[in-house]
């Protein structure tokens, strides 16, 4: 019985260290993976929003390719005037222009962006970025992707990570476990 509690004595403190760095590992892997699937988005937006402050047409800025969200992965962009009014839009949700969750453009206009996962419907979830155009007409301009890839890549870096916690507490119990056998008792003072 002495052997098992100097076993879990031993262990508990290895395998908590183990499973706590490879949670840490696993939100940074998460968090970087989430924040750089807003790149390209970030400059369709600030692009599109310094383009219309300079006297540019919203359609202008706005892909002529129109992209199904619900099956798409391509990127979109949508402008809208400074009442919220959709102007321009390549971004269709089953044939019409997908609506922006309430508050969002209240938000943008007191802080001049924000950068969000946006969820139009079940199963669509959106990386968008929206812009506020500060000059010209006014307005904002949103440029959006689908999370689909970047989040099966999230769901395989966390299985990765489980699997890690899983290997250490197992293999710091097998030496744990070793060493006591090997070495038996404690020096005595």
């Amino acid at each position: 019985m002495q052997r098992v509690a100097n076993i879990l004595r031993g262990w508990l403190p290895l395998a908590a260290v183990g499973v706590v760095l490879c949670g840490v590992i696993y939100v940074v892997a998460q968090q970087g993976m989430r924040i750089g699937a807003n790149d390209p988005q970030i400059q369709l937006a600030e692009d599109g929003a310094a383009a219309i402050a300079a006297g540019e047409a919203p359609a202008s800025v706005v892909p002529t390719t129109t992209v199904e969200i619900s099956q798409s992965l391509a990127p979109f962009v949508m402008v809208f005037s400074d009442s919220g009014a959709v102007a321009a839009s390549s971004a269709r949700l089953h044939g019409q222009a997908p609506a922006l969750p309430g508050g969002l453009l209240d938000y943008v206009r007191q802080h001049g962006e924000d950068r969000v996962t946006w969820q139009p419907e079940g199963g669509v979830r959106l990386a968008a970025v929206i812009t506020r155009v500060s000059g010209g007409p006014g307005g904002f301009v949103l440029a959006a992707r689908s999370l689909l890839e970047v989040e099966k890549r999230i769901d395989q870096a966390g299985l990765l990570c489980a699997l890690g916690a899983l290997g250490i507490a197992a293999g710091s119990l097998a030496v744990v476990t070793f060493c006591e056998f090997v070495f038996p008792g404690r020096p005595k003072a």
